[in-house]
């Protein structure tokens, strides 16, 4: 079991710099224009050949009202009409890039994001599915990890029901935060209630994993008032909590534009949340997974961490990192390989695209050796805050002090610090530096620079 997390505000102050949260390595700031649907169609045949299975995300770009610290890809509409010609367009995009796959590579993980996926009536959500039932070896058994994010506003026990018919049986919830005031601030207005209805559902239904979503650093948010909403959501017992830093970029998003920048919390008054976040969680019996996410002792991705089998991609910590994922619908993304590549994030140029027939590939990246090494780093980092230099070393045919000596000063000013441990085997992220592992994955990142490192946000 991996130690607790120890809180040393000195090396919090030190390290909490803006950076990527790795979701891949090279993340999506260095895609190019230059990787197109050729360089997909070339991707799934290798996919196809080896057998690999899958990993399916598709994007539900509406929501009927506006969030305003959302960054996510989205169309705020109140027209349910727009579904329709969309879920046609999505269903070319199906069918286009299934039958470049082979039947036998089982789909190990679904995932509906958004968005609001849950914008779609029954019937379209029913449409929906069994387009990608026909088109893709989809489990029966209840045994893939197929999911759905819900915004309990948008949702009832008749939608619970049906989404459990469905085939999916892991749900993750967009809270942020139960007090009125903040909730006013953001334009989200969500009561306990709501929640706790979608969570009882949930439960009853035998879903087998409830995730709950809370941001930190909202306006008109307090130590206090938060960890309020952490008391409350703990007693719903979700099997996974995901809580987030609000990183306020209006510039880059602009509904937070409507946010006023006076109504946000000091920079000390949100390390106090999250430092009295961690205490409420870890009393609770929560582990904490690593950037920002906490899960029960018996949750997969704790027993993941646990056995060194946990990995990252574009979505969050996964047990099903080893599969090829397929991106489907607007601004999706997918890591087929080594090739990372993404949709058009334009909804009408992405319509247009698979109206005319054409995959809506716009960008992407194919790593190259050094990629793969460094994202292989990260990756043990950020998953098991541990590296062991002779797997490296033996998987990629480097010397690790040869290969990375440029940042070898920075790794031992970082273990000066008491950030981590270095020896002749490896580095270990100590427990005062689990909550800026970030920080530690920069020193390997080849493409972060300062101009770059501000389109991301602060670790903490």
């Amino acid at each position: 079991m991996l130690d607790a997390i120890h809180w040393d505000s000195d090396l919090i102050r030190r390290y909490d710099l803006a950076g990527p949260r790795y979701t891949s390595y090279p993340t999506a700031v260095q895609f190019q224009t230059k990787v197109g649907a050729f360089d997909l169609l070339h991707a799934l045949r290798d996919s196809r050949k080896a057998l690999r299975p899958l990993s399916v995300y598709v994007h539900v770009p509406f929501c009927a009202n506006i969030c305003y610290y959302c960054g996510c890809n989205k169309v705020i509409t109140k027209d349910r009409g727009r579904a329709q010609p969309y879920l046609q367009n999505l269903q070319r995009e199906i069918q286009a890039i299934a039958c470049h796959l082979d039947p036998r590579q089982r789909v190990e993980q679904l995932h509906l994001g958004g968005g609001t996926p849950t914008f779609l009536s029954h019937d379209e959500l029913r449409q929906l599915m069994a387009h990608l039932r026909k088109h893709f070896n989809l489990l029966d058994d209840d045994s893939g990890d197929y999911g759905i994010e819900i915004d309990p506003r948008e949702a009832d026990w008749s939608t619970m029901g049906l989404l459990r018919e469905l085939g999916f049986n892991r749900v993750s919830l967009g809270v942020q935060d139960l007090d009125p005031d903040v909730q006013r601030a953001v334009n989200r207005l969500q009561s306990l209630e709501e929640t706790r209805a979608i969570v009882d559902a949930a439960h009853t239904l035998q879903f087998r994993s409830v995730n709950i979503d809370l941001i930190y650093g909202l306006p008109r948010q307090t130590p206090e008032s938060f960890a309020r909403t952490v008391d409350e959501i703990i007693a719903l017992q979700p099997d996974r909590l995901s809580v987030f830093n609000y990183a306020h970029l209006p510039d880059r998003f602009m509904p937070q534009r409507r946010i006023n920048s006076e109504d946000l919390p000091s920079a000390g008054q949100k390390l106090e949340m999250l430092q009295r976040t961690i205490h409420q969680l870890t009393g609770a019996g929560y582990r904490y997974i690593g950037m920002d996410h906490f899960a029960l002792p018996d949750d997969e991705l704790a027993i993941a961490q646990e056995e060194s089998t946990l990995q990252r991609n574009f979505q969050g910590y996964t047990t099903h990192g080893h599969c090829d994922l397929i991106g489907l619908g607007v601004s999706a993304i997918s890591q087929i390989g080594d090739l990372y590549s993404q949709n058009s994030s334009d909804l009408s140029e992405y319509q247009s695209f698979l109206s005319s027939d054409q995959l809506a590939t716009r960008r992407g990246l194919l790593c190259n050796a050094d990629d793969r090494l460094r994202r292989a780093v990260i990756q043990q980092l950020i998953c098991h805050f541990n590296l062991d230099f002779a797997g490296i070393e033996y998987a990629f045919n480097v010397d690790f002090r040869g290969y990375f000596s440029e940042v070898w000063p920075q790794l031992t000013a970082m273990a000066n610090d008491g950030l981590i441990a270095i020896d002749e085997k490896g580095i270990t992220v100590l427990p005062e530096g689990r909550l800026l592992v970030r920080s530690v994955c920069m020193v390997f990142d080849a493409y972060l620079n300062p101009h770059n490192r501000q389109l991301f946000s602060r670790v903490i």
